[in-house]
């Protein structure tokens, strides 16, 4: 939920002048994710939303230009090293290039994703343990979306 919700964050600030965090709150209700401003608030900390001056002389929010180099190493590891995601039930499998699974796994780690029990790597593959079968349905569309969306400079 917090990857998709932080991708909506950058398309709503992308498409809109969000002037305020009320602003982006309620843009975010309106498409049906029921947060509060203390989350917004920790969503604009962690993707490091910084704030502009906009056409008409007002602030806004946008993304930095510039993400950090660990975000970068991220998302280029996850570009370049995974093959395919696909999921049976509570359980995503990602396969990478051979001697890849350990530094891919450690990224994925590292991202807060709510739902997840627990990862295990191989040589070349992940094993993703999820607490539902609706979690693993959301990481498997996230990923894939990752792997098909090279424009995108932040790993959820």
């Amino acid at each position: 939920m917090k990857t998709r919700r932080q991708a909506r964050i950058l398309e709503l600030i992308k498409e809109n002048d969000v002037e305020t965090q009320s602003e982006l709150l309620e843009l975010l209700k309106s498409d049906g994710f029921h947060v509060t401003q203390a989350t917004v608030s920790r969503d604009i900390k962690e993707m490091r939303l910084i704030k502009i001056l906009g056409a008409g002389g007002a602030y806004k929010y946008a993304a930095e230009m510039i993400t950090s180099e660990e975000q970068q190493s991220h998302y280029y590891l996850f570009l370049t090293a995974v093959k395919s995601v696909d999921y049976s039930h509570s359980l995503v499998v990602i396969k990478t290039e051979t001697g890849m699974a350990q530094a891919v796994c450690a990224a994925l780690d590292s991202t807060d994703r709510s739902g997840v029990l627990g990862t295990i790597a191989g040589d070349d593959t992940i094993f993703v343990a999820t607490r539902t079968d609706s979690v693993a349905v959301s990481l498997v569309s996230d990923l894939k979306k990752m792997m098909t969306d090279k424009s995108n400079t932040i790993i959820p």
